[in-house]
């Protein structure tokens, strides 16, 4: 599928404008939990509750934003949570082989301090991208 999306125009109903807000809601419910607790955002955001509740709220309503403008905003939130694990599991990967060197402490924390960032982000440009009630792409 490519990054670009063709969205229809098709009017999206305001119960799913609603239920496309929850879901920015639970992403941040985690970011902020990252951050005021002793977890990270990264692990926060891809083991945190409320993001894996809105992953899942995303999977269950796809096919009904099909064609709305809400349709980039379901595949934005969607991309962004696997693309945080795969990036997970990338960093940690080079880190642990870079152990052998020390600097692997360095590369980790310096990866999630990155990926942290680009979490925030892509939550907040989604949010703000729906409050104007335009697509994300």
């Amino acid at each position: 599928m490519s990054d670009q999306m063709i969205v229809n125009n098709a009017p999206a109903s305001e119960s799913l404008v609603t239920y496309t807000n929850i879901i920015y809601a639970l992403h941040t419910v985690s970011v902020v939990a990252g951050v005021l607790s002793s977890w990270t955002v990264v692990f926060s955001f891809i083991f945190g509750i409320p993001s894996i509740i809105a992953v899942i709220m995303n999977y269950a309503r796809r096919s009904e934003v099909r064609g709305t403008f809400l349709e980039s905003h379901f595949t934005w939130q969607i991309r962004t949570f696997w693309f945080a694990v795969l990036w997970v599991f990338v960093i940690g990967a080079i880190s642990l082989a870079l152990l052998i060197v020390i600097i692997g402490f360095a590369t980790w924390i310096l990866g999630a301090i990155a990926l942290a960032i680009w979490i925030i982000y892509r939550v907040a440009r989604g949010w703000f991208a729906l409050r104007d009630r335009r697509p994300v792409y």
